[in-house]
């Protein structure tokens, strides 16, 4: 049986990262990117599939206690046993060339017998590398993939069954430390680093960087760690944020909604950037804009919704087979086939991006309105066509009102450019003509005056959670009373158990996908910050109350969370919702980061 999908904690590298269980097992691990193959794919499997676990050897459940260092991404588990009691501290230093995992195990009471039980298997969990000894070193290699295994002197490793063990003992005082080391197989070994001088150095960088979080209100810890979770979510060769660390988690136990969330997606982009602007992170948010502009370079008839690390675009999506699933949850699926669909909303995101960009004082590239003027001459072409939606449906193309939305966006901002920057060339005419005429036609078509709400496409009585930002993005404004309605119909109709889904699963055809999926954490932030925008900010903060306390002991959220299992749900940890933790924490509580 599957652990649950938040008894795990991350470390990573800014390149890639690791899942680490309660019981000290790290069962999800992709070198040497986000992207990669899993050499650790226990999640997605079984024990077979690749796991490394360091744990007291008569300890079969999970650990006593375990913390992140504060304001850092190092791991401190520990187990008390009847011998005494022992600390296992797991982190991926900053790389120089090769990805490490750090593990530092100490004695903190008595006596106490310690295993490790190390099984890779590259290719997410499909090929048994062939072990050997070189240099004191345990070595595994098949085909382009090689890992060093490097451990204490005194510490006896054995090969069994296709897995690497030892079995050693700590008293108090005492420590004993092991470093994981990929590099391709054809490389020569990379140098070696000291796990000691890489554990003191990373606690005192993550500290620093912590450090520039300029948001000082309420629940600073729990911003603090969504910041840091969204910056290990970071490509940081490319400023790439993915959207999660994994793939094919499940939106429903058992389910088929299941998918590869290790690439990045443009709908992020604008929360993303505002929310690292707004926590003191300028640095971080340039990157991410840079990564925007390389990413979307091009025909804007070929403007896609997400792209690889470093903007690839060809991200084919297969099966699995060997794999069983989280909890029996099949396909695991690798790649996203969502990646060909047309979105319109996504030309509206990189507009206001870019548009958010550059009121932050960013010195905009001297391409950058070139490409959006290039950008907004297709939206006027083509704006008036079918998509498939902020939720990249499987059920067939419509007019969501979400996306006709972001097409005004779009407009809007282009317009303000050019009222804010004269000296730029652009039509704006034509511009404010299209904004004019989007808003018209969802104000009539996307709107339905029965009840006082806007709806999911054209002329349907479904709802959808994309319909809360209307307010933020400056669509009508926060009184009005059409505004008002769609929160209260939202918040009605889609609600459950006090939290929002993304839109209706029960016998509707548009997503195309059997099956249902749980309550989606973005759109209940998203709810929290639309109450409060239309003056309801005392149950705004009680839904915040909610969801921060939804988060699991080390500060993690997934993408979905079920309120009757009470479990979290779907790819983890989700970038999209802790992102719109710190985005809401920042409307609500205020701060130095606010505004």
């Amino acid at each position: 049986m599957h652990p649950r999908i938040e008894d795990y904690a991350l470390i990573g590298d800014e390149q890639t990262a690791a899942l680490v269980g309660r019981d000290g097992s790290i069962d999800w691990l992709c070198l040497p990117r986000f992207d990669s193959g899993a050499c650790f794919a226990r999640l997605l499997g079984d024990e077979n599939n690749g796991h490394w676990r360091i744990a007291p050897a008569d300890a079969e459940g999970p650990c006593t206690r375990r913390a992140y260092r504060p304001d850092t991404l190092v791991l401190d588990t520990e187990w008390e046993t009847a011998e005494g009691a022992i600390r296992v501290t797991d982190l991926m230093p900053q790389r120089d060339r090769a990805p490490d995992v750090v593990r530092v195990v100490e004695g903190l009471r008595g006596r106490v017998t310690v295993r490790s039980t190390l099984r890779l298997r590259f290719d997410y969990g499909s090929v048994v590398p062939w072990m050997r000894r070189v240099d004191g070193h345990r070595v595994a290699v098949a085909g382009p993939d090689s890992v060093w295994l490097r451990s204490e002197p005194a510490v006896r490793t054995w090969g069994e069954d296709f897995c690497t063990f030892s079995e050693f003992t700590v008293e108090e005082g005492e420590s004993v430390a092991f470093v994981l080391t990929w590099h391709p197989s054809h490389h020569p070994r990379p140098p070696l680093v000291d796990p000691h001088e890489a554990l003191r150095l990373s606690v005192a960088d993550w500290r620093a960087w912590a450090a520039r979080c300029r948001y000082d209100g309420p629940h600073r810890d729990v911003v603090v760690r969504s910041v840091i979770t969204l910056k290990a979510l970071t490509y940081v060769p490319t400023g790439g944020i993915v959207a999660a660390l994994t793939t094919s988690l499940p939106e429903e136990l058992g389910g088929v909604r299941n998918w590869d969330y290790r690439y990045c997606w443009l709908r992020d982009s604008t929360l993303a950037l505002g929310a690292m602007l707004a926590a003191g992170y300028q640095e971080e948010a340039e990157a991410w804009r840079n990564w925007l502009l390389r990413a979307v370079a091009g025909d804007p008839a070929d403007l896609q919704i997400m792209y690889g690390l470093a903007g690839e675009r060809r991200l084919p999506e297969c099966e699995l087979p060997w794999l069983s699933g989280y909890s029996g949850s099949t396909p695991v699926r690798i790649g996203n086939g969502a990646v060909d669909q047309l979105q319109l909303d996504v030309y509206g995101e990189v507009m206001d991006s870019l548009s958010l960009a550059r009121i932050a004082g960013m010195t905009p590239p001297p391409h950058m309105w070139a490409l959006q003027c290039s950008l907004m001459k297709w939206l006027c072409e083509h704006w008036r066509q079918p998509d498939e939606g902020l939720w990249e449906v499987r059920g067939g193309r419509r007019q969501f009102t979400h996306s006709k939305v972001m097409v005004w966006v779009a407009a809007d901002r282009a317009v303000r450019t050019l009222e804010e920057y004269p000296a730029l060339d652009g039509d704006l005419e034509r511009w404010r003509a299209l904004r004019d005429e989007v808003h018209r036609e969802v104000c009539e078509k996307g709107y339905d005056p029965e009840r006082n709400t806007f709806t999911q496409y054209y002329g349907s009585r479904e709802l959808d959670a994309s319909l809360l930002l209307i307010p933020r993005l400056g669509f009508l404004p926060p009184e009005d009373p059409r505004v008002t309605g769609t929160v209260d119909a939202v918040r009605t109709e889609l609600g459950h158990g006090g939290l929002v889904r993304r839109y209706s699963t029960d016998g509707t055809a548009v997503d195309g996908l059997p099956g249902d999926e749980g309550t989606f954490l973005a759109c209940s932030f998203w709810l929290a910050e639309a109450l409060h925008l239309t003056g309801r900010t005392d149950e705004a903060r009680e839904l915040f109350e909610r969801l921060v306390g939804l988060a699991n002991d080390v500060g993690l959220l997934a993408e979905e969370y079920d309120p009757v299992a009470d479990r979290h749900l779907g790819n983890y940890p989700q970038a999209f919702s802790h992102i719109g933790l710190v985005n809401t924490a920042l409307a609500l509580l205020g701060g130095k980061g606010a505004g």
